[in-house]
């Protein structure tokens, strides 16, 4: 099989995370960066990393990189590169998407145009034809320059891995997948331990906890752009790929999995939303106000993605699971808002060995809360800026072997 240079694109903050990820299913890491983690693999790589990265953004197939610092070296590194390795006569190919950091070249728009047209002619030298139909499978390629350095790569996923196919019931703004599947993989929960969202919107958090829970990949039942591009990656390592994550399923599994939301018409859409997924046996979700958290077990989770502050108005989008309830249109000005966390701080306390974890851009999360943050990462939810605080509770004491009798 050949091997390829394979790039996986993700939140920034994340990048740790995905490289474990990349490694647990067996692939080496060359270079980590922000933002991206670039590993080696072969077409079953690409089948397996699409469906199997739960924190990823997207499989990129690496085609080059070259050096450009205006348009006529941006055209000629494009021509340089071995396009008839990857696409057919037939196919449809066009820059889905151009970005330039510190660099000389920066227009995205004019990027685009130059490159394609470099393609075209290159596909010339190996296609004797003047005009391409195109009318065959979709090759989208995404360009990154940084300092003038350009990395070129065709888009194996298509859709972004975050859309996993079952958060078809949607509350305003909701935690990507992704993010939420990488936030709970930088905790120390694991599956079988207590984890409660008390904003837990369309379910996101709890879903993804209740797939790792019963070893569910993420990208088990959708579709992927480079399935249909057969003279690089064969049908068969789809196949196989998803074999081998159909038969590491576990439903079986023993959960305890619950979500609570001030909105009866949020937990209804969760609710619908881990029927898609295949986990609503694995996840109790419950219509309570942030002020009832409570729960009767020791060592619990608590991971959660409260109101942030800055478009909770009538009329904006709120930048939270949760839609604009009546509760949530009280916490338009800053106290309120403040009220709020320091009532999460308040439950918090009163589960004396809990953990709790919040993606919040707050910036009084932790006065609020009563509690400086052992930790917190700065992560990009969309285009904002928030901190993820760690707030670590005990670890709960070994169990004792039993005694061996004589």
């Amino acid at each position: 099989m050949r091997q390829f240079e394979l790039i996986a694109p993700c939140h920034f903050g994340m990048e740790s995370v995905v490289k474990n990820e990349i490694y647990e299913i067996g692939y080496d890491i060359t270079e980590v960066t922000d933002g991206r983690v670039t590993f080696i693999g072969d077409e079953e790589a690409i089948a397996r990393a699409n469906i199997c990265l739960r924190t990823a953004e997207r499989i990129l197939l690496k085609v080059g990189s070259f050096t450009a610092t205006n348009f006529e070296e941006l055209f000629q590194g494009t021509m340089s590169l071995p396009w008839e390795q990857f696409l057919p006569r037939e196919s449809r190919f066009w820059i889905k998407k151009a970005a330039s950091v510190k660099s000389r070249v920066f227009s995205p728009s004019d990027i685009q145009s130059v490159m394609k047209k470099a393609m075209v002619e290159r596909m010339k030298q190996k296609y004797p034809i003047d005009h391409f139909p195109e009318t065959g499978s979709d090759y989208p390629v995404r360009v990154f320059i940084y300092k003038d350095e350009v990395t070129v790569a065709l888009d194996t996923s298509g859709d972004s891995l975050h859309k996993r196919g079952y958060r078809r019931m949607k509350v305003k703004a909701p935690i990507a997948e992704n993010l939420a599947a990488g936030l709970i993989m930088l905790t120390p929960w694991q599956a079988g331990r207590v984890l409660v969202d008390p904003f837990c919107g369309s379910g996101t958090f709890l879903i993804e906890a209740a797939l790792m829970s019963a070893n569910i990949a993420p990208g088990l039942f959708r579709h992927f752009i480079a399935e249909d591009w057969t003279e690089i990656i064969p049908s068969a390592c789809w196949a196989d790929a998803r074999e081998e994550a159909r038969d590491m399923i576990d439903l079986s599994v023993e959960t305890d999995l619950q979500g609570y939301d001030i909105n009866p018409a949020a937990i209804s859409a969760a609710r619908e939303n881990a029927r898609l997924a295949g986990v609503e046996k694995l996840i109790h979700f419950q219509t309570r106000p942030i002020s009832a958290l409570s729960h009767p077990k020791k060592y619990g989770f608590i991971i959660t993605n409260p109101p942030y502050g800055e478009r909770l108005s009538p009329g904006s989008e709120a930048l939270t699971e949760t839609d604009l309830t009546d509760e949530a249109r009280a916490r338009v000005n800053t106290s309120a808002l403040h009220d709020l966390y320091e009532t999460l701080g308040e439950r918090f306390r009163a589960l004396d060995t809990w953990s709790m974890y919040v993606i919040t851009s707050y910036d009084k999360c932790e006065e609020a809360i009563g509690r400086k943050a052992a930790r917190n990462r700065k992560i990009y939810n969309g285009m904002l800026k928030t901190y993820y605080y760690q707030f670590p509770g005990p670890r709960p004491p070994r169990r004792r072997s039993p005694a061996k009798s004589i």
